[in-house]
Order: C-alpha cells, then sequence, then structure tokens
C-alpha cells in the first residue's frame, strides 16, 4: 500500500496523502486532481477501490439478530449459498448485547458499498416501536433490501415471511383435537410484528373452536430458553394444559417450567414450538413444533434482492409462505379432570 501510494504520487506530482485521500473519497482534492490520481492508478496498473469504479462492491450485507436460536445460523446458511450461486459474497452482522448496534451495521454495509442487504429474523424492523431511521438512509440511497419475517409499515421493501397465521390455526387445531381447552400462548414482546399476529390468529383459532383466549393465558417474554421457562411457569399457575410458543428456545423452556413444577410432559402438559430448528427431533421429548420453509423462504429472499440488484422492478409487498405442523412427542391428549 506504501509503495503504491509512492508510485502514484510520484507519478502525479502531489503528496502521498493527497492520494491517500482520493482512494478513501475524502473531500479537500481538486477534481482534477482526483482525475489525475485515477488515471495514474490505470497507467501503472493498480485496480481502483472497488467505491472509486462506478460499481457497487459484489457484497451483501446479511444482519441477523443472534445466533443462539438455532433458526438463524439456517437461514445464513440458505441464504449465504444462494447468494454464492449469484456471484454474491454475504457479510454476516450478528447483533450482541451491549455490541455494535443494527444501524451501526448499516452504517458499515454502505461505507463498504455493499449491492444489497437482507435483514432475517428479528431485528428492530420487526419491532414496530423501534428506531426505523436506518432502514429510511437504505431507502434514500435506493440500496436494494428484503426483510424476512416482517414488513416496515410505510417502507416499500419486500417481505418474505412465513404466514403467522397459519402456524398458530395449525398448533390451535392439533391441541384442541387433543381434547386441551386450557391453551397458552408464549410469545415475544408487544411491539414484535410477528407476536402480534399470532396472538390476534390465537385468539381467532380459540372462537373458531367455540371459546376464546383470556388475557391471563396471554403471556410475554424475550426469545430465550430462560425467558419461555418464566413464562410457561405464570401460565402453569393459571392452570394450562396446553402451551403454544412463538419460538423453539421458548418451547424448550416451557418443558424446563413443566418439570421443575413436577409435571411430566406431555402426559400433563402439552407443548408446541415455531421454526423447527436443529436438534428439535432429538430433545427429550422430541419437539412438536411448526416448520418454517427456511429454503424456500431464504432462496426467495435472494431472488428478489437480485432483482433489485439487475434492475428490474420488484413489486413491494409481503410473500407468505405455508409452515407445517410436525407432529412428534412434546404434544398428547389432555390429561383428564
Amino acid at each position: 500500500m506504501t509503495r503504491r501510494l509512492a508510485q502514484v504520487a510520484k507519478k502525479v506530482g502531489v503528496s502521498e496523502a493527497t492520494v491517500s485521500r482520493v482512494l478513501n473519497g475524502k473531500p479537500g482534492v481538486s477534481d482534477s486532481t482526483r482525475q489525475s490520481v485515477l488515471t495514474a492508478l490505470d497507467v501503472l496498473g493498480y485496480e481502483r477501490p472497488t467505491q472509486l469504479r462506478g460499481e457497487r462492491a459484489r457484497l451483501v450485507g446479511l444482519v441477523l439478530p443472534e445466533l443462539q436460536n438455532p433458526i438463524f445460523p439456517l437461514f445464513a446458511e440458505v441464504i449465504g449459498g444462494a447468494l454464492a450461486q449469484q456471484g454474491l459474497t454475504p457479510v454476516l452482522c450478528t447483533q450482541t448485547k451491549g455490541g455494535v448496534s443494527e444501524a451501526d451495521y448499516v452504517e458499515l454495509l454502505l461505507q463498504q458499498h455493499v449491492s444489497g442487504v437482507v435483514f432475517a429474523g428479528g431485528g428492530l424492523f420487526a419491532q414496530a416501536d423501534a428506531p426505523h431511521d436506518h432502514y429510511r438512509q437504505l431507502a434514500e440511497r435506493r440500496i436494494p433490501v428484503v426483510l424476512i419475517n416482517a414488513p416496515i409499515e410505510g417502507l416499500d421493501f419486500p417481505c418474505v415471511s412465513c404466514d403467522d397465521a397459519v402456524a398458530v390455526e395449525q398448533a390451535w387445531r392439533h391441541l384442541t383435537l387433543l381434547g386441551h381447552e386450557r391453551i397458552g400462548v408464549v410469545l415475544g414482546p408487544s411491539d414484535h410484528i410477528p407476536s402480534r399476529r399470532k396472538l390476534a390468529a390465537a385468539r381467532a383459532a380459540a372462537e373458531a373452536a367455540g371459546g376464546s383466549l383470556p388475557d391471563a393465558y396471554v403471556e410475554r417474554s424475550m426469545f430465550s430458553l430462560e425467558g419461555g421457562q418464566a413464562a410457561t411457569t405464570r401460565l402453569l399457575d393459571r392452570g394450562v394444559t396446553g402451551v403454544v410458543c412463538a419460538s423453539d428456545p421458548l418451547a424448550l423452556g416451557a418443558i424446563r417450567a413443566a418439570r421443575r413444577r413436577g409435571l411430566a410432559v406431555p402426559e400433563q402438559v402439552s407443548v408446541v414450538g415455531y421454526d423447527d430448528s436443529a436438534f428439535m427431533n432429538c430433545t427429550e421429548p422430541p419437539l412438536t413444533t411448526v416448520r418454517q420453509p427456511v429454503e424456500a423462504m431464504g432462496r426467495a429472499a435472494v431472488d428478489l434482492l437480485c432483482a433489485q440488484i439487475q434492475g428490474a422492478e420488484v413489486q413491494p409487498g409481503e410473500l407468505l409462505f405455508e409452515p407445517e405442523l410436525v407432529v412428534r412427542g412434546s404434544t398428547t391428549q389432555a390429561p383428564r379432570g
């Protein structure tokens, strides 16, 4: 790098600091000097920096809320593989508590002149009350963006989602057919869009079954095993025999809560998860859950992104994918009495 600066500076007759400013896109250099430096790069056989080639880098930001929930590494694997097939390189951006924020990642991605960004899972875009300024910044700069599992109101980014309403309907019907009448739900925070959709679907499913969903049977939690355990403990205090959870880690927490209470799963408490993430068939008991079609969703997201990158007009709106109930060992007939 130092040798390149020295050679270009000598060729143009300017300082190395001036060459550095041009290469890094910094102000304070006249247009004629900037053009002379770029010409010298070409003449000397050096490759221009990506941001000075008149095109975006073949990089795509893949922003995930976490990696502890196995569903997110699965999304990363599917999306990363599909991007590679298109000649694009994913840049994985994972949020951590007290670490780099989603907005900071967006700023870093813009500095890298990425070709587009995929937001997967439960980022700030899935929280109605969270700040959305960094998404607007992407829209203003016309950066191709695709969202997975929640749209942003007021922004026309294409979105790929698993149908939350159908997922809850499948879980609820399964438990009611097993004779459960006192069914509780464990959801994410109140401003979490997918959880809002699941709650509306649960209320509708309860009414369709001839009953209702009392507020006492609705618990909210952070998306973690510990959160699921705490929320389910409160539901068990109120006498539920079936629990529908908004993620597999929440469901594993629900099973732990039942066992800590001395209740058998599924003989005394049935639990249904959501995602069908890795190893849910290896738990004890194996988890009944609603499977997201991650492969189809991930490939659809990449197709939508690539269409935007290539300049095609992509219709805004949400593509809904059908989930699938996977019945395993954590659900059975409701206990009598």
